[in-house]
């Protein structure tokens, strides 16, 4: 006999219709998988055998033929333990099949019959939603994050003998159910704050006007100013995740295997932190079958780069697109794959190699060589996205010591949140949501300055010797701060603040 289970599989982040069909006929006991299965799924065998029998089942005496459809797609992983079980026990009759055509399975098992949580349920199940099957068997720990999907019926399990009851009286196993309130309430409750953090009012100012307008933010300071702790409460600043957001960024991380059976949904923005000698593939994601790599894993929310200057040129230009385009391709020799890959950069580096170039009680070790050497790593293109350069400068005892409550993140929030919506209004008829996504044309439209700060810009070109990049920057950076002022058309002293903002330029 011939049992067909339907179960998915992933191809990037999309979700893709597997059929597994089971035939148990006469021949030597042995059993073979066909369906171009990489080592993971051709291991299933001993799993499948052991899960049967220490679950109370037969295994059939006879050859079993296991084929995975379609055919030329290169499956892995282990989550077709249980669909392959499930078809051994159809096809030599010791379960009612009759259902088996209204559920999708997926869950991979250990030896004794239990169910292990599996990767990639949500774009599964949002897959899963578009077609006619109703049923998801899943593991238990799986359960919330599948009940994102409204449109689907989510049958929790814990074991294979779960599973088989199902099949036999579907009554056995209730659906599980959870409202979409409680799945995707806001917890913005992050375990740190800006109120936190002594002085660096500058590079606090700094941070909101970039978190404001979207634009990217390099640190420069010397080793314990605080740069680290500043870009780790990035996120707390930045406005509220949607709903939209949310899903988008709960479908990364569950490709990933990043969530765990508590979260179901992740409602706080990403905060990815790099060691320098991380890989090119690490970061845009790789593999046979491609999986998001820390630029996606980084989607609406913060990539932290910290020591810039010690990453390989090859990952700082890898970076290059996704900072344009908001999502990176990667290409393989059958089919491309697109990664979400939206996010802020903030990078931090010393002023020198040894960090205490200009200290005010520091002695600074390097030459002047190594000191252009040293900048000289960071990439210009790279640099070239990069809207706002500020130094930081060490906190004074006096700023430590003080008493003054510091502004709470929730206070900033709020102000980032109302300049948010002031940009999405403005461009409400364009592919943009941001004043840093703005190009020459959206700058000419939008960024009109007065007489006084027309001079100033004036100067600030002459004088500083500044390029038409940094031209085009100042005016987007202006056009932020005019927003969180208030006002329409750029003044002076907006122009003041944003020449600041480009400390590598000077």
């Amino acid at each position: 006999m011939i049992a067909k289970i339907n179960s998915f599989g992933l191809l990037g982040l999309e979700a893709y219709p597997i059929e597994i069909e089971v035939d148990v006929g006469s021949g030597l006991p042995t059993i073979t998988l066909v369906g171009m299965a990489d080592t993971s799924i051709r291991e299933s065998r001993e799993r499948v055998k052991s899960a049967l029998k220490n679950s109370g089942y037969s295994w059939p005496q006879g050859r079993i033929t296991v084929n995975l459809a379609p055919s030329e797609i290169k499956k892995e992983g282990a989550c077709f333990d249980l669909a392959i079980a499930l078809g051994i026990l159809a096809a030599s009759h010791q379960l009612n099949s009759q259902i088996l055509s209204d559920c999708c399975v997926l869950s991979e098992l250990s030896l004794d019959g239990s169910l292990r949580p599996v990767q990639g349920i949500l774009p599964i199940s949002l897959g899963l939603a578009k077609t006619k099957i109703k049923n998801l068997l899943i593991p238990w720990q799986n359960a919330r994050e599948a009940a994102i999907v409204n449109e689907l019926s989510i049958r929790p399990l814990k074991n294979l003998r779960q599973a088989v009851e199902f099949l036999n009286t579907p009554e056995t196993i209730p659906e599980f159910k959870i409202t979409t309130d409680e799945i995707f309430s806001p917890n913005v409750n992050y375990p740190l704050d800006f109120s936190e953090v002594k002085g660096q009012y500058f590079a606090k100012r700094a941070i909101e006007v970039a978190v404001s307008g979207g634009h990217n933010l390099l640190m420069v300071g010397a080793p314990g100013c605080g740069k680290s702790m500043l870009a780790k409460r990035i996120p707390t600043i930045m406005p509220t995740l949607s709903r939209q957001e949310a899903i988008e960024i709960t479908k990364i991380h569950s490709a990933s295997g990043n969530l765990s059976a508590e979260q179901g949904v992740i409602c706080i923005r990403p905060f990815r932190e790099l060691h320098h000698t991380i890989s090119s593939t690490a970061l845009s994601g790789g593999g046979s079958l491609p999986r998001p790599g820390e630029i996606s894993l980084a989607h609406c929310g913060v990539l932290f780069l910290d020591e810039l200057p010690e990453f390989r040129r090859d990952c700082l230009e890898v970076m290059r697109q996704p900072l344009e385009d908001g999502f990176i391709r990667i290409s393989r020799q059958k089919r491309s794959f697109s990664f979400p890959a939206d996010f802020m950069l903030v990078a931090a580096m010393n002023p020198c190699p040894c960090g205490y170039l200009a200290h005010p009680t520091k002695l600074c070790r390097c030459n002047t060589t190594q000191i252009q050497h040293y900048i000289g790593k960071v990439s210009g293109p790279l640099l070239d996205r990069i809207d706002i350069h500020i130094e930081i400068p060490a906190v004074k005892y006096s700023e430590l010591t003080e008493s003054r409550e510091a502004e709470s993140s929730n206070q900033i929030r709020q102000r980032v949140e109302r300049i948010r919506q002031v940009q999405r209004e403005r461009f409400k008829e364009e592919k943009i949501f941001s004043n840093s996504q703005m190009g020459h044309r959206l700058i000419k439209k939008h960024c009109r300055l007065n007489p006084e700060a027309k001079e100033l810009l004036r100067l600030a070109m002459t004088e500083l010797n500044l390029s038409g990049r940094a031209y085009d920057k100042i005016l987007k950076i202006s056009r932020t701060i005019a927003d969180l002022a208030g006002a329409e058309t750029i003044l002076a002293e907006h122009i003041a603040e944003a020449v600041q903002y480009r400390s590598l330029d000077k």
